[in-house]
């Protein structure tokens, strides 16, 4: 086991292991660390904890230093510069007709060079503007391109729950998430109701796939023949999460019509392996798959 003090770089961002020094440090402390960038502030979210050796990279980077009331500062004037910067490269964009579309920017700690995040259909030549650029903010440019599900996750925003987009808030990695997944859970193939503001497939689908996989196992689908203590009947709804299925029963001689609910333990059915078929997606559901 390794002792290590794990940090983050932006709220909601991916948890990065250091080295500890010799200082002590508290949650939401802001320490100065070394990087392949050089010199970052970051922020500690797990003071002292104890990893696997399997889970370190080495060369283990340090902490250097808790940050100081100037390095504070230092930090909220970049922030403070962000929206000029942005109008400004916005203008030179438009300005050279590019068909790209700035998401954000980010300064280096040290003041030596900024990036700027972009998204754009094609690849951009972008020369010219960076030389433009370089001559306005008086330091070392980068321009990266970045994909339509890092932009929600830099940007952030509210999903349909209601809540803020699980990627810039609670999820450090992008996970990949499958058409699959919403069959499995049983939810509905409309586009519109099962992909997030990026246009893709929400990632809250990989929360609670795994159950509802292992839970297909042990369940009817809706539509087959099962037996039940009142007769044989047609499934026509399963609730996966009480495993509880409801049958529909007719009564050909009396002419009647009855449903009960059931637990999944009280009925007989033949077990099938689930299909896995994309084959009658519609056009619009295959665009939003990544």
């Amino acid at each position: 086991m390794v002792k290590v003090t794990g940090v983050v770089f932006k709220n909601g961002g991916k948890l990065y292991y250091f080295a500890p020094g010799k200082e002590k440090y508290e949650k939401d402390m802001g320490v100065i660390v070394d990087t392949a960038r050089g010199h970052e502030y970051a922020i500690v979210k797990r003071p002292l904890l104890e990893v696997p050796e399997e889970q370190i990279i080495p060369p283990l980077k340090p902490i250097i230093r808790i940050a100081t009331a100037r390095d504070k500062e230092a930090v909220k004037k970049s922030e403070e510069r962000k929206p000029e910067s942005m109008r400004i490269t916005q203008e030179l964009i438009e300005k050279h007709k590019l068909n790209m579309k700035l998401v954000d920017c980010e300064f280096a700690f040290d003041g030596t060079k900024v990036v700027f995040y972009y998204t754009a259909p094609s690849r951009v030549d972008f020369r010219e503007l960076v030389k433009e650029m370089s001559s306005v903010f008086k330091m070392r440019i980068e321009l990266r391109q970045i994909g339509i599900r890092d932009e929600i996750k830099m940007i952030g925003g509210l999903g349909a729950c209601g809540r803020e987009c699980c990627c810039s808030t609670c999820m450090p990695d992008l996970k990949k998430v499958t058409i699959k997944m919403a069959k499995t859970q049983g939810l509905s193939l409309n586009p519109s109701k099962i992909s997030g503001m990026c246009g893709r497939l929400m990632c809250c689908l990989s929360y609670e796939n795994d159950y509802y996989a292992e839970a297909g196992k042990v369940v009817p689908k809706i539509g087959e023949s099962v037996s039940t203590p009142e007769g044989k009947g047609t499934v026509v709804n399963i609730n996966m999460l009480k495993m509880q299925v409801r049958v529909k029963i007719e009564d050909k001689k009396k002419d009647i019509v009855t449903y009960h609910d059931y637990p999944v333990e009280q009925i007989k059915f033949k077990h099938t392996k689930p299909e896995d078929k994309d084959d009658d997606l519609s056009e619009d559901l295959k665009e939003i798959l990544d």
